[in-house]
């Protein structure tokens, strides 16, 4: 069996973080593990309080996990601080990690800062030139890039120019806060777009951790990055579409939507 390591904060609520990463990569056919940077107090509404990992603990966890089973792609979300993203990328590159997708998550779905100002800087230049693939939304985008975006065109440009400066291939997000938006890739020095489907559900908490977990765990089964990016959109839309409507906020996904088995089914008894 294949397996996938997120390193990522925990979302106690379940919707976002480690534990969105966690039943994404199971449901997407691949044994999960995970390295947590930092514990939230949150739910659908917002961020309540954020504690972080040390940098001593974090490079820990993330020694015994490559020590004991490596994994076949790596998935990073939420890192706070500098030295937390430099003790992961020390620590990817001693173990000349591989797939290794980052989604430079900045601020939640609620809008809470979930990243210090100095820390994107580091993310830029010991992260990107160290993954695969990178997932920004677009003001995310924006800061990775240092240009304005308000068109598809704009999105093309600063997606060639993220990838051209850290070596990666780049999937930028069309639309921030909008579900169905279409999505580019920037790979090899290509453009492929992906239609995004439209789908009325204003729960969308996770859906960054969700996508790109998919991913990895995609990668990690030996897809091409293209075709990962197509099943992990598909798995995404059938989660929204599923409908699940949880917690005052901005919702989680049914993760699980596509469940199957005599356990699972003995769970809604």
């Amino acid at each position: 069996m294949k397996v996938a390591l997120t390193i990522a904060g925990s979302d106690c609520s379940g919707g976002a973080g480690i534990q969105a990463d966690m039943k994404t990569m199971t449901m997407n056919g691949v044994y999960a593990m995970s390295v947590i940077t930092a514990l939230t107090a949150q739910n659908t509404t917002g961020v309540r309080a954020i504690q972080e990992s040390t940098p001593d603990f974090l490079r820990q966890q993330l020694d015994v996990v490559f020590e004991d089973i490596y994994p076949d792609a790596v998935k990073i979300g939420m890192v706070g601080t500098a030295e937390l993203i430099r003790v992961i990328a020390d620590r990817l590159r001693y173990y000349n990690a591989g797939n290794v997708v980052v989604d430079p998550v900045m601020v939640a779905t609620s809008g809470s800062a979930l990243i210090r100002n100095d820390a994107v800087q580091t993310l830029i230049e010991e992260l990107l030139p160290i993954s695969t693939l990178v997932t920004p939304n677009i003001p995310e985008a924006q800061v990775l890039s240092g240009l304005t975006i308000e068109s598809e065109t704009d999105m093309a440009v600063a997606a060639k120019k993220i990838s051209e400066n850290y070596r990666c291939a780049v999937l930028l997000k069309g639309g921030h806060s909008i579900n169905d938006a279409n999505d580019l890739l920037y790979t090899d020095g290509e453009i492929i777009r992906f239609d995004g489907k439209r789908i009325n559900n204003p729960n969308t908490h996770g859906t960054g951790c969700t996508l790109s977990s998919a991913i990895a765990a995609n990668l990690a089964k030996g897809y091409t990055l293209t075709e990962s990016v197509r099943r992990a959109k598909n798995y995404i839309s059938g989660a929204l579409a599923a409908m699940l409507d949880l917690g005052k906020g901005s919702g989680p996904m049914n993760h699980a939507f596509d469940l199957q088995g005599e356990y699972a089914k003995e769970a809604s008894l």
